[in-house]
């Protein structure tokens, strides 16, 4: 039974210069597989040994905001923000077919199981923090996935900051020193909780001595490397269209997600069971046994390097013609979360390197190399990547790489409020010329802390707000704003980590759609004051991954080998007076102390 692609758009481009290159000698050539989960989209693209891009697909799926649920009942869902799983997984496996397919129409078949040697690995990067629940020996699917920009957890890492206190030591922090996080709703493990704590059957099958042991917990990157690895069950879907997981498949994270749950030691790289309890153990869920309870460790993935051959090997996926099968027995050799990858995907390998991903929120990394650099501005600390088995190589497993991390929830996605509740713009790319229609913002800020201020603020309690506003102002005004809301978020990351590494940063290194805005990039490079630096490829989060992957199967034989395939394409230098510079971050500052405080107890 194939794929359905019917229900699903996919848009497929191939560069056939670099494909005729490739016919012109099959068995000389080397090909990378690299799947992108994103937050409204998937993506797959074949990369070629020269670091290349030959194909890319992408298909978009559906965004779930429940207006009501028998979860929250007579309480508003504004905040909440669900995947459905299947859906995620079709949009990978659609990706994948319909290459494969495409490409078989211009003359390379790689569904010829001759051919098909041709890819040596596939890597894997996703949105990280999106966590969904489901039972591997029945396959049902306890809930929809959570997604990491999620507020409903708000309340429940309230709940577990109470829960944990400890004289001397700010709510928030108490976990941090073992996992570089503050508790907040945007981490796996308090979409965990809210799982334990609301949903019946996880519930039951938790606290069931047999069921227990099957209950598995993942992000995206587990959950895609499961349905990739495991097979059909003969019955795949319930009486009722529920659809069920596949089985066998194989269970693992890589320390890039797994850094992101609150459940992780990023000393030890493992999984701390008085973490999980310090999460778990007041839920509902135990019933009697509640201040004492747990989940399982085996109900979460085995944590293993980035890069790494052994991760596991895909079982095929149906094409639409009979007999014809995608990626059989094609190696999982890379996993990375998705602003991690981007980081790889920049060749930021040196500590010091830095780069910031514009996408539904904003992601700024710097690479602090061995030893995690604890913050105290806000930051988080993170596991960069980890290099482990190399086909070809007698090397240990790498020592664990480290990064300094700024998230900021809302950048792309105010664009999209623009366009899509306010019907101010039809699409991202009138931005840059209504922006510039305007001289200035004249002294009028956008804060969009529509779901609260993540760093360097950790404020669940702000909402947006838009201030300085006159009778003067217009469509155009509130359009830069919003550009400019971007610019300013990064730079109190930026600044946030100069504090804490004490390294002055020398360049940003940018990717993600908005660096196809001109005047948003000046406007970042004049607020930082520092030249901004855009790659040649801007698909920086998938080649990461495929990098990755083709390092761990001898594609790559080195780091130094894939920083030279990066290349410039664009820099912007600053230009802005110094006192221009001074008035923006002033009024900046004054309009973010304007939007704290405005969720309280009563509301």
């Amino acid at each position: 039974m194939a794929t359905s692609n019917d229900k699903y758009e996919c848009k497929v481009r191939i560069n056939d210069f670099i494909l005729s290159s490739i016919l012109s000698d099959p068995e000389a050539s080397s090909l990378v597989g690299s799947i992108d989960n994103g937050t409204s989209s998937s993506r797959f693209l074949l990369i070629t040994s020269a670091g290349k891009i030959l194909s890319t697909a992408q298909v978009e799926y559906d965004q779930c905001f429940p207006s009501s649920s028998p979860y929250n009942e007579g309480s508003s869902c504004a905040g909440w923000h669900e995947h459905d799983p299947f859906a995620i997984w079709d949009s990978v496996a659609v990706c994948i077919v319909k290459t494969v397919e495409e490409l078989a129409k211009h003359g390379l078949d790689l569904s010829i199981e001759s051919n098909n040697s041709i890819v040596k690995a596939v890597g894997i990067t996703n949105q990280r923090e999106t966590t969904v629940a489901w039972n591997d020996r029945t396959g049902r699917v306890y809930y929809n996935a959570i997604v990491w920009d999620d507020t409903r957890t708000a309340a429940t890492a309230d709940a577990i900051m109470k829960e944990n206190k400890q004289p001397d030591v700010a709510p928030q922090d108490v976990l941090r020193s073992k996992t570089g996080l503050p508790i907040a709703s945007y981490f796996a493990a308090t979409k965990v909780r809210w799982l334990i704590d609301n949903i019946p059957e996880l519930q039951r099958d938790l606290n069931s001595p047999d069921e227990r042991e099957h209950v598995r917990f993942g992000t995206m990157d587990t959950w895609i490397l499961y349905m990739l690895t495991g097979y059909r069950r003969n019955v795949v879907e319930m009486d009722n269209n529920e659809r069920l997981a596949y089985q066998g498949g194989v269970f693992k994270t890589d320390v890039t997600n797994a850094s992101r749950w609150l459940f992780m030691n990023l000393e030890t790289m493992s999984w701390d069971e008085s973490l999980v309890q310090a999460v778990c153990k007041e839920s509902n869920c135990w019933g009697d046994s509640k201040g004492s309870g747990t989940i399982p460790l085996s109900a979460l993935p085995t944590i293993v390097p980035s890069a790494d051959y052994t991760i596991g090997t895909i079982t095929g996926i149906p094409c639409s013609e009979e007999g014809k099968i995608a990626m059989k027995r094609v190696l999982v050799a890379s996993i990375l979360g998705d602003q991690q990858s981007a980081l790889f995907g920049q060749s930021s390998f040196e500590p010091g390197m830095a780069k910031c991903t514009y996408g539904t929120g904003l992601f700024l990394l710097m690479n602090s190399g061995e030893n995690p650099m604890q913050s105290t501005q806000g930051l988080l600390t993170t596991a960069a990547y980890q290099i482990g088995k190399r086909i070809g190589s007698s090397e240990p497993i790498s020592p664990p790489i480290y990064a300094l991390e700024g998230s900021v929830a809302f950048s792309g996605s105010t664009i999209n409020w623009l366009r899509d509740r306010l019907d101010l713009i039809d699409s991202a790319a009138e931005t840059e010329t209504l922006a510039l229609s305007v001289a200035s913002n004249e002294n009028m800020y956008l804060v969009p802390a529509f779901s609260g201020l993540f760093a360097p603020h950790w404020r669940p309690d702000a909402r947006g707000c838009m201030v300085g506003l006159t009778a003067s102002h217009a469509k155009a005004h509130i359009v830069r704003a919003a550009l400019e809301s971007s610019a300013y978020q990064a730079r109190e990351v930026f600044e946030a980590m100069a504090r804490d590494s004490s390294i002055d940063l020398k360049e940003l290194r940018v990717d993600g759609g908005a660096t196809a805005n001109k005047f948003m990039m000046q406007f970042q490079a004049d607020i930082l004051d520092t030249p901004v630096v855009r790659p040649e490829y801007l698909e920086t989060t998938a080649m990461g991954a495929g990098f990755a992957a083709g390092l761990a199967v001898g594609v790559w034989s080195s780091l130094e080998e894939i920083g030279k395939m990066w290349k410039s394409d664009m820099t912007w230098q600053p230009t802005m007076a110094k006192e221009e510079r001074a008035r923006c971050w002033k009024g900046w500052n004054k309009a973010v102390e304007r939007s704290l405080g405005w969720i309280d107890d009563d509301n």
